[in-house]
């Protein structure tokens, strides 16, 4: 007797890409337009956007400058979408999103609503197969991660919060109606770069804002504007050069590192530097000299710099005191920018409660415990950014040849070769994954070379009948070794509480997860490989 309610029939493609924000969005385009593949997007959430899809908390602006943010393949594409803003928010990426998913005809292709809960090789059919929450089963020859690396919530497991009687949220999962902040008592967990940009918008309407800061952070002003007309212009008359100086540069930003070492200057022409700086607002602040992020000594004048500033923002000086009191090198974790943080600190509705001296014990059904006190709270908001870079590819529970589970292959920290393959995963591509430069550069530079990469590769197969293709042990050994060379050559590792280094997620391996050679050697790294012949990668038929 059939079943009554059978599954539904495997649907087959060239290849499936998991999410629909920037990455996949450009991977559809390029294998779909460019190669002529039978492609499939599935994208959890019912619109393109990924990361700008889920990340709508008051104040979520990008930080890299918006002539910067987008892609850069067409020159059309870039001079025909205008921004409004110098640092666009959350809904005019989503709004250039789709427009570039309109233009190109890119969501016929896309699944909405559709969570992938599980992928599969099949080694003797040489697929993968792919099943969704609902239950569906689609293959592929190609498995393409496109998923981000912020994108996978970390909520803290703190006693008690099943029994708070409010409300509470993550900023990677807020809510798209909003949240009404008006008379509440909000308290607010976590002063990275998310907490740094939602502190001063909740603490405008919230009758009290409680920030818990258990690590201090840096944060320079974003000097946030529109942009004038005379600046849109010279962005579209100047396309080829802003597309030159990202693709040729350490972090695919629109600008230079400063080619001058803090010590071939006076102290007084440092300060003068530093003065500028601050002024002009933004990353930039971190490419006044070459040698900020090599030497300890170098990092500490802009570290002080940037430490007297809070200090004369910061009226309370206990409060300033706290937040001054910076265990790591600057832009040796992600470093922020801002719209009026440390001026927040003045109101008289907000408060700040250091938490690295009196832990948070326990959520109340009222509020929040300290080891030192109480707080009642009508919401809570928890800034504790994401299991970043590999919590997103581990959610979709991945098992690649005899049934390997990724989980399993990354017990001890991410192994992959260039961030794009991983030994015992043919044909599985990770889009701006651990071992690259990723969130280490401007996304869409990383971006914009990973999938013309894979692009190429995918080429390069069909044309030769290649049927697989796979990261080789050694391969991904020495690449790990090499990651961990570049990163041991910065003061990157000395921010022992980063999430560069998983230590923000309870368990997580202590690894240096990207790659800190910069984006234009990582890009001739890649380009050398496929030149000879995928080195590296085993390929057969």
């Amino acid at each position: 007797m059939p079943d009554v309610n059978p599954a539904p029939a495997a649907r087959e493609y060239d290849a499936l890409i998991i999410g629909a924000g920037f990455s996949g969005l450009y991977q559809l385009l390029c294998l779909r337009d460019r190669l002529g593949l039978n492609v499939q997007v599935l994208e959890a959430g019912d619109g393109v956007g990924g990361t700008w899809y889920w990340n709508r908390y008051p104040g979520a602006r990008c930080d890299s400058e918006s002539h910067a943010y987008n892609y850069t393949f067409s020159k059309e594409l870039f001079e025909e979408w205008e921004w409004t803003e110098r640092y666009p928010d959350h809904a005019e990426i989503r709004r250039y999103l789709n427009h570039v998913a309109d233009r190109f005809d890119l969501k016929k292709d896309i699944r909405f609503s559709t969570r992938v809960v599980g992928a599969r090789y099949d080694e003797a059919a040489n697929r993968w197969s792919v099943t969704t929450e609902a239950g569906e089963t689609l293959t592929a020859q190609f498995l393409i991660t496109a998923v981000g690396c912020l994108s996978t919530a970390n909520v803290p497991k703190f006693p008690g919060l099943e029994e708070f009687g409010g409300d509470w949220y993550h900023t990677g999962q807020w809510p798209h109606e909003g949240v009404d902040f008006t008379g509440k008592r909000v308290g607010l967990i976590g002063t990275g770069s998310t907490g740094i940009q939602a502190t001063p918008v909740i603490a405008e309407t919230a009758a009290h804002l409680t920030v818990f800061q258990r690590t201090a952070n840096y944060s320079v002003p974003a000097h946030n504007a529109p942009l004038t007309p005379e600046f849109k212009a010279w962005v579209k008359e100047n396309h080829a050069e802003i597309r030159r100086i990202m693709h040729s540069n350490t972090n695919g930003q629109a600008f230079f590192i400063e080619d001058r070492s803090a010590w071939d200057v006076t102290p007084e022409q440092r300060q003068t530097l530093y003065e500028a700086a601050w002024a002009k607002g933004g990353l930039q602040f971190r490419a006044v000299f070459r040698d900020m992020l090599l030497d300890k000594a170098a990092n500490d004048t802009a570290a002080e710099f940037l430490k007297n500033k809070i200090r004369s923002i910061v009226k309370d000086p206990v409060t300033a005191a706290l937040l001054a009191d910076i265990d790591h090198p600057y832009a040796a974790k992600r470093p922020p920018i801002d719209t009026d943080y440390f001026a927040t600190f003045n109101r008289e509705n907000v408060t700040l409660v250091d938490v690295r001296r009196a832990p948070i014990e326990a959520i109340t059904p009222t509020g929040l415990r300290t080891r030192d006190a109480e707080y009642p709270l009508d919401i809570i908001v928890f800034a504790t950014g994401y299991d970043a870079m590999t919590g997103p590819l581990l959610k979709l529970n991945i098992a690649g040849r005899n049934g390997l589970p990724l989980a399993k292959a990354w017990e001890a920290g991410p192994r992959s070769y260039l961030g794009l393959q991983v030994a015992g995963f043919p044909n599985l591509f990770t889009i701006t994954g651990p071992g690259s430069p990723s969130v280490l550069c401007n996304m869409p530079v990383a971006i914009e070379q990973h999938v013309e990469w894979i692009t190429d590769c995918i080429a390069h197969m069909r044309k030769r009948e290649l049927a697989r293709i796979e990261a080789q042990t050694d391969a991904v050994e020495k690449w790990v070794e090499q990651v961990n060379d570049a990163a041991n050559a910065t003061l990157l590792p000395q921010a022992v509480s980063s999430w560069y280094l998983g230590a923000n997620v309870p368990g997580k391996p202590r690894i240096f997860m990207p790659y800190a050679g910069g984006m234009a050697r990582y890009r001739e790294i890649c380009a050398n490989v496929a030149a000879r012949n995928y080195d590296g990668f085993a390929l057969s038929d």
